[in-house]
């Protein structure tokens, strides 16, 4: 049995997709290797087949590891709804809400939990890559810690710290860190990484030695800029934030990016697309003449809904659809379409109702059962392989006019009575290459991508090609083994 941590030195450092490229690299090596987060924030998620649901990040590590994804990955789960509130899910299941002002205390009770997921996984593997949250050096957030340190101590795993030499200022973040935090967690480090590097990496080599003599740590590796990182399912929407446009001369397929979008990496397939510009629709900004819009999901549809109408959005959407061009809504947008949202219970917020769209005939309730499933079946004449996480049940004429049908028979969705207005409960709908193709023949694109899974793989391949050159794994595994 063998563990090792990857901290970063702050958030959007690239924990993630080094997790994930260490478990691909390791399970190329014939280790058996299982991803684990202690806790995550985020409302990109995945549904695992025993019926939970867990960061995108951690599906994609556990694809990674090539094993099946499971909820012991990401034992705690907070999932935004406000600014102040977040909807917790304790080994993919809901355990209510929590505000941020109670978090705190909270936590402390999770961390036993937490510790048994890692256990149940240290059984099963010769080696478990953890993915840390955040930074160590948030030494305000370090009482009842169950992210980073906390965790740590608690189940004896040794950490390796990495830093973002892209954004400036690497060696005072990786020194710092050794500096503010409590001497019994700097002990734990046991070596640290420099991400995201552009250049001839013998220009930073007396900046590698720099760190190493301040720190005491082992210098494990200057990381290149790995570009196809951009492959890979992202959970953070702060790579929304840096989203642009295309080139020219492609068709456009537009999502406006409301405040609690959730699942956006529902889209990324059609990146792969050469003829498909995805425009990525930023607050303050109208949505541009495409020739398909999406609605992504929401964790909070109301408060979306409400957001979208402050942008003006409804009016474009509105005058797109007059236009005689089609609109999907997957998931929260899927409900964002029909005439009415209902929260009698107040799930969302204040009981009540309110007007969707329009664009379907249909209305959603939202209830206190959530749906989470993977599911399997066919649409447009093409297979689909997805899940399904949401709460409420979506009724209505449109229904009749399902999208497409589950395995099992079901119906599955709506279409509008002009065709042009589709709404799904699918995520990962347009990740199969004859789906996509069958969706963007609507707008007169002729599909040329992948399939979205096979792309990610061998994005994976291509990563963890790198790290095994860039990094000292050999060490690495020596840490996690506790041998150095």
């Amino acid at each position: 049995m063998a563990g090792v941590m990857i901290q970063g030195t702050g958030s959007d450092v690239g924990k993630s997709v080094l997790v994930a490229g260490l478990c691909r690299a390791f399970a190329n090596r014939g280790l058996r290797v299982r991803p684990f987060k202690p806790q995550n924030m985020s409302n990109n998620a995945a549904a695992t087949p025993d019926g939970g649901e867990i960061g995108r990040a951690q599906a994609t590590q556990a694809l990674a590891a090539r094993v099946t994804p499971h909820v012991d990955m990401n034992p705690v789960l907070l999932k935004p709804q406000g600014d102040r509130t977040s909807q917790l899910i304790v080994r993919g299941q809901v355990r209510g809400m929590l505000p941020a002002s109670k978090w705190r205390e909270g936590r402390i009770g999770l961390l036993p939990e937490v510790v048994d997921c890692y256990r149940r996984l240290e059984e099963e593997c010769d080696l478990v890559i953890v993915e840390g949250a955040g930074s160590p050096a948030e030494v305000n957030l370090r009482s009842g810690d169950i992210a980073n340190m906390g965790f740590a101590r608690a189940a004896n795993v040794p950490v390796v710290l990495a830093g973002d030499i892209d954004r400036g200022g690497v060696i005072a973040s990786l020194v710092g860190t050794k500096a503010v935090i409590d001497p019994a967690d700097a002990a734990m480090i046991r070596g640290f990484l420099v991400n995201k590097f552009r250049g001839d990496p013998a220009l930073f080599a007396d900046g590698m030695a720099v760190i190493a003599e301040h720190t005491g740590w082992h210098s494990l590796g200057l990381i290149p800029w790995l570009a196809d990182a951009a492959r890979l399912p992202s959970e953070d929407a702060v790579i929304l934030e840096r989203s642009r446009a295309g080139a020219g001369g492609r068709i456009a397929i537009a999502c406006p990016i409301t405040p609690r979008i959730a699942n956006f990496d529902d889209l990324d397939p059609l990146r792969l697309e050469p003829q498909v510009d995805l425009v990525m629709v930023r607050p303050g900004q109208p949505i541009p003449d495409a020739a398909m819009i999406v609605l992504a999901g929401s964790k909070a549809t109301i408060a979306d809904l409400a957001f979208l109408r402050e942008q003006g959005w409804d009016i474009d959407i509105a005058a797109h659809h007059r236009r005689g061009r089609p609109v999907l809504g997957l998931c929260g947008g899927y409900q964002m379409l029909g005439r009415v949202v209902a929260d009698p219970d107040g799930i969302e917020g204040p009981a009540g109702r309110v007007a969707g769209l329009g664009l379907l005939d249909v209305e959603t309730v939202l209830t206190g059962e959530k749906t989470v499933r993977p599911v399997t079946g066919a649409a447009l004449g093409a297979s689909f392989s997805g899940y399904e996480i949401h709460l409420g049940r979506t009724s209505g004429p449109d229904t009749a006019r399902p999208v497409g049908h589950l395995a099992d028979g079901r119906a599955e969705g709506a279409v509008s009575a002009d065709g042009l207005v589709a709404g799904s409960y699918i995520h990962g709908l347009l990740g199969e290459a004859g789906q996509r193709a069958a969706w963007l023949a609507r707008i007169g694109v002729a599909g040329q991508g992948p399939d979205h899974s096979a792309d990610v793989d061998a994005a994976l391949d291509a990563i963890a090609a790198v790290l095994e050159a860039h990094v000292d794994c050999d060490a690495l595994l020596r840490i996690a083994q506790g041998r150095a």
